[in-house]
């Protein structure tokens, strides 16, 4: 009788000790998360959610496509006024005529994903503008066609690594639309500018 007694408050313990750890882990989760997830790094919320790198690679691809979309249309039209060769003239019409008609389908996606894109161009790009404003002529077609080969090689391997691995299907779309309209936009830039060393 003693030993069943005993067992009897054994249990009880036991289950009382169970209520009390219960208690205690609900009102951690439910009243310290603010706290908890406040002193995290960033390394650990990111695992949290594994949409975060995903977007955030996708805003990233988008806000750089849409500002060097915009850089190579206002080049485009500095070419057309500052240069001197009509090779280099054509050029930019071709800048001018692609990359507006790209901006536009980015901007579209863009528009049904509420990612925000750069009205205005990001330093990076706002420095070849502003370098390129300063010469004109013969200084201006070397400039820009050798700033062109080096951009264009540069956006076609952005382009292609979004084409490839992209978590956004449209823009993964349009990386792949647009990549060999920039492929042409390269022969073409490495074409003119052999042409002015000549």
């Amino acid at each position: 009788m003693k030993r069943l007694s005993y067992l009897v408050l054994a249990m009880s313990g036991f289950l009382a000790m169970q209520s009390c750890n219960s208690n205690q882990s609900s009102q951690t989760s439910s009243g310290s998360d603010s706290t908890d997830t406040s002193t995290m790094d960033t390394s650990t919320m990111a695992n949290m959610d594994p949409t975060d790198t995903a977007s955030t690679d996708k805003n990233e691809f988008a806000l750089k496509a849409a500002s060097g979309g915009m850089m190579e249309v206002q080049l485009g039209q500095l070419a057309q006024k500052n240069g001197q060769s009509q090779r280099v003239k054509n050029f930019g019409a071709m800048m001018v005529k692609d990359h507006s008609k790209a901006n536009t389908e980015l901007k579209a996606i863009a528009a049904t994903k509420n990612i925000t894109l750069p009205t205005s161009l990001i330093p990076e790009h706002q420095e070849h503008v502003d370098m390129l404003q300063k010469v004109t002529g013969a200084d201006f077609d070397k400039q820009y066609m050798e700033m062109m080969t080096k951009d264009h090689k540069e956006d076609i391997d952005e382009f292609d690594k979004a084409s490839k691995s992209s978590a956004d299907a449209d823009l993964k779309a349009f990386a792949a639309k647009t990549l060999p309209v920039l492929k042409v936009h390269l022969d073409s830039a490495q074409a003119v500018n052999n042409s002015l060393k000549k």
